[in-house]
Parts: structure tokens; sequence; C-alpha cells
């Protein structure tokens, strides 16, 4: 891998793709000698109502904030433990997940290397919505690594 990334950003959603992505983003890091952003986004927008006036509940964000950062703490722990490197931070953000990942939170972090899972969607969600990593891959102000293997190369399941 190529030396030179300080500040590297990796987007998860609890998908097995986006948990090897996170592994791989460590050793890379590891390599590089660099931080890890691990972010987790809280897409509200798919719990809009068809009236689109519609929100869901303060209970239900706040729900869904801490199962967020338990996930999320459990991924720093993970490097900790299992690669032995501290190097990380956690954030959750709401709203467009390929606009934060993209454009929003580089920006404010300053990320030189986006390391994120070949999709966390169904075929019928991809459709639907559109693909988050080939936005990213497209449009992101950093480079893009798009994980399909494992550490040891191993295909990914799908």
């Amino acid at each position: 891998m190529i030396k030179g990334y300080n500040n590297i950003l990796v987007p998860v959603d609890g998908s097995e793709s986006a948990e090897l992505a996170f592994d791989k983003a460590v050793a890379i890091a590891m390599e590089n000698a660099a931080h890890i952003d691990i972010l987790n986004i809280i897409d509200t927008r798919q719990f809009m109502g068809e009236l689109q006036d519609t929100l869901i509940s303060g209970d239900t964000v706040y729900q869904m904030t801490n199962d967020s950062e338990e996930y999320l703490k459990s991924l720093q722990k993970k490097a900790e433990e299992q690669f032995k490197f501290k190097d990380v931070s956690y954030h959750i953000r709401y709203g467009s997940p390929k606009r934060i990942i993209a454009f929003d939170f580089i920006k404010d972090h300053n990320n030189d290397l986006v390391v994120m899972g070949a999709t966390g969607m169904n075929a019928v969600e991809r459709m639907l919505m559109g693909s988050v990593t080939e936005y990213v891959n497209r449009n992101a102000l950093a480079d893009v690594l798009i994980v399909k293997t494992d550490l040891n190369n191993e295909k990914i399941k799908k």
C-alpha cells in the first residue's frame, strides 16, 4: 500500500462488508501511522412518513443513537484488543450517507482516504436508493478504497 495516508475515514453500517473494510482500514492505518475515524450515519429520511412531514419520535432517534454508539465502541475496542491499535475516534451523524461521507465529514475531519465495504444494502435497496459506495467512489473529496475481500484476500460472501 502506498504510504502517506494520515487520516482514514471508515463508514460502517453493521454489514459484513463494512466490518471487513474496518479491519483493512486498521491494517492500513498501522502501516501509515494514521488516525481512523469510524463513522455511522443514521439516515432519518428512511423513516419519513408518506406526507414527508411525519418525523420519527425522539425516543426512536435516542435509541438508534445509543445502539450506534455501542456498535462504534465495539469496533474501537476491537481495534485496541485485536490489532493493538489505539488511534481511533468514532462519530455519529444524521442525514444523507452519500453526502456526509463524500463531502461533509471529509471537510470537517481532513480525511485523505475513505475505506468502505462494497455494499451494505441488498439489491432492491440499491435499486431504490442507489449505492452509497458507488456515489462516494465517484464524488468523494478523498481517495476511496472499496473493500471486496477480507484480510486474507478471501472474497466477501454475498
